[in-house]
């Protein structure tokens, strides 16, 4: 069920990016960049707390 839920939350977030993207390419961009750098830190703290 968590598999299905992170496909789930990746589709989204590509969908509003993209959306973004077709509108103004940079913020598009930024977005993507932030969002890059909060799914490394999620992925992260996920790992310490397992680990």
């Amino acid at each position: 069920m968590t598999g299905l839920l992170n496909v789930l939350e990746v589709l989204f977030v590509l969908a509003v990016v993209g959306g973004l993207a077709m509108w103004s390419v940079p913020a598009g961009l930024i977005l993507a960049g932030v969002l890059g750098v909060v799914a490394v830190e999620r992925e992260q703290a996920r790992r310490r707390e397992a680990g």
